[in-house]
């Protein structure tokens, strides 16, 4: 018995299930859980993706006319944000993986092992890049390359001015 799986259950095993129907409300309650999980990560992504894009659009835009301080200020707070956008997309991602292993275990006593088994299985278990790649490898470069511009435009406004 694996350490989730203990204090998943209240007696230690599924055993003292009375009524199955209460595992499958509580499942689905749960799933609807992760999924809005997976809803706020995309928002945020909306969020930062928007911001970061508009902030290079602006600075682009009116670079020649934006004295360097502000400039300089700039690069530093959107650098800022570019951080903050990769610290809470890690935040998401380890939560939902909590909670798909948590799903895992509760499909362990459901007749079938949808997500768990079926679904990684159909995709390669993840070592097949054809068939999936995470999303999360995505997610992580995007902030990663915003920031990367920051601080190019930074160095670039350090050693012009």
């Amino acid at each position: 018995m694996n350490e989730i799986e203990q204090v998943l259950w209240k007696d230690g095993s599924a055993s003292g299930i009375k009524d199955p129907n209460y595992l499958i409300e509580q499942y689905k309650i749960y799933v609807e859980m992760a999924d809005r999980i997976s809803q706020r990560r995309g928002a945020t992504n909306t969020f930062f993706l928007t911001f970061n894009t508009a902030i290079v659009a602006a600075l682009a835009g009116f670079y020649q006319h934006v004295p360097s301080r502000v400039s300089i200020a700039v690069y530093i707070a959107a650098s800022i944000m570019a951080i903050t956008w990769a610290v809470l997309l890690r935040s998401y991602r380890n939560l939902n993986t909590a909670k798909f292993q948590v799903i895992g275990e509760l499909e362990k006593r459901l007749p079938a092992n949808m997500f768990f088994e079926a679904e990684w299985k159909a995709l390669g278990e993840g070592l097949d890049y054809r068939k999936y790649i995470p999303l999360s490898v995505v997610e992580t470069a995007v902030p990663s390359v915003f920031f990367l511009i920051y601080i190019y435009l930074y160095c670039q406004c350090i050693f012009e001015g």
